[in-house]
């Protein structure tokens, strides 16, 4: 029987099939090759970072009116309040960097303090507790509140915001000083439970206040607690735990990528030099020792400890969010390897589509993660840290087993199509 003229073999349909796919794969790799270069925001003057965080700020924006911090609360118990807050300190961060942007950054932050204080960002957090609602939404709250009043120009430009500064300080600062008392450095967040990244984060909004006020009035509880927490470090890595023993703060489990990416941003405030210090060992202990994979570990290099949902799934035991949150300790503390590698792995990997001035990474499927990536980026708009001692921990190499990689990649697929070519290719007629 005679086949259909118009019916093509199987043989052509597998070779077509074939040579779309590594046409994609092409443009794809050749795409992620172009973006891994990349320059990161140490690379750029300060306007163009700002410039650069606008089209990823409209994202977050839409997302959040149209529901997106709620389905981040159903991914984890701080999603909504945490993509509110990146977005307002992103903000705050970008005017910073252009004060021309100055007056919408103040509106836009103003509006995500909002939320944080609304019932939907104060539900998931227990309100009888000491600060209330705990030190994580207290401390992020009046640190995101103290960056309004120092944008506005301070106490005198925004009295009302500076008054209410003072009594969300004040309030962390009773806080800490019971605890203290009691023996131990470290508030709990939700009952029972102490992180020490959520008190780094409400220290050093008693900082800020006192910085905004250009007082000293926190200073003693500063210094009592600086005291408290070293004496309670890690005693693997010598770096602050991921979590700690409510009633004695010794630790309970040490210090991890995720945790110290995040919370080295604020130590900085508290402490430059400390900060510095820390920032160096963790750049030693948890760069990724993954060649081809720029990056950070969750746990220390050797630990292959499995990830959670603090680190998210890890790759070769690296956390993309701690990776992300530690792009932007890279801008503060001035490290252009680290923030090199990390700007253009993430371009590279991200598949980043702008359409109608909004950028978003994934899809968008996961704005929270847009959130920390453009906090990150803009980092270079907070207090400066001094320049830490690091040497080579983030190679800035890592592009070539990268290109290596997918060059051999991109030979073997053209090789498979040409191969699935060539019996038409050597047959005389037309092809049926």
């Amino acid at each position: 029987m005679l086949s259909h003229p118009l019916r093509p073999r199987p043989r052509i349909v597998v070779a077509s099939l074939l040579t779309v796919v590594t046409l994609a794969a092409t443009a794809a790799i050749g795409l992620a090759s172009v973006r891994s270069y990349t320059p990161s925001p140490l690379d750029q003057d300060a306007a163009q970072t700002a410039e650069d965080a606008l089209p990823r700020l409209a994202f977050l924006r839409s997302e959040l009116d149209n529901g997106g911090g709620e389905r981040m609360q159903a991914l984890f118990p701080e999603g909504y309040f945490f993509s509110s807050a990146l977005y307002g300190l992103s903000w705050v961060n970008v005017a910073a960097l252009d004060p021309g942007l100055r007056e919408r950054a103040l509106e836009e932050a103003r509006w995500a303090l909002e939320r944080l204080e609304s019932d939907q960002g104060t539900a998931p957090f227990p309100a009888d507790a000491d600060p209330e609602y705990g030190v994580y939404h207290a401390g992020w709250s009046a640190w995101l509140r103290g960056r309004i009043v120092e944008l506005a120009g301070g106490v005198d430009a925004a009295p009302e915001e500076a008054a209410l500064l003072e009594e969300d300080a004040a309030e962390l600062d009773a806080a800490f000083r019971a605890a203290l008392e009691s023996g131990t450095p470290y508030l709990t967040a939700y009952p029972g439970q102490a992180w020490p990244v959520d008190s780094v984060v409400a220290i050093a909004a008693l900082r800020l206040d006192d910085r905004v006020r250009s007082a000293e009035e926190h200073t003693p509880t500063i210094e009592e607690w600086t005291r408290a927490v070293r004496d309670r470090t890690d005693p693997a890595t010598g770096l602050i735990p991921h979590s700690a023993d409510p009633r004695t703060g010794s630790p309970l489990e040490g210090a991890r990528g995720s945790s110290q990416a995040l919370l080295l941003r604020f130590l900085a405030e508290i402490d430059p030099a400390w900060a510095a210090r820390d920032y160096a060992t963790f750049s030693r202990l948890f760069a990724s020792d993954i060649a081809m994979l720029p990056g950070v570990r969750e746990h220390p290099q050797g630990d292959g400890s499995p990830g959670d949902v603090d680190s998210g799934p890890l790759v070769f035991g690296l956390s993309a969010s701690a990776s992300t949150v530690a792009l932007g300790d890279a801008v503060l503390f001035n490290d252009g390897d680290a923030a090199d590698a990390l700007t253009g792995f993430a371009e590279a990997t991200g598949s980043a589509i702008e359409t109608g001035g909004e950028r978003r990474y994934l899809g968008g499927v996961l704005p929270v993660g847009d959130a920390f990536l453009v906090w990150s980026l803009t980092a270079g708009g907070e207090h400066a840290a001094p320049d830490p001692a690091v040497s080579g921990e983030f190679s800035g190499w890592w592009r070539v087993p990268w290109h290596v990689a997918t060059g051999i990649l991109l030979v073997l697929l053209w090789w498979a199509v040409l191969r699935s070519w060539r019996p038409f290719l050597n047959r005389p007629g037309p092809l049926r």
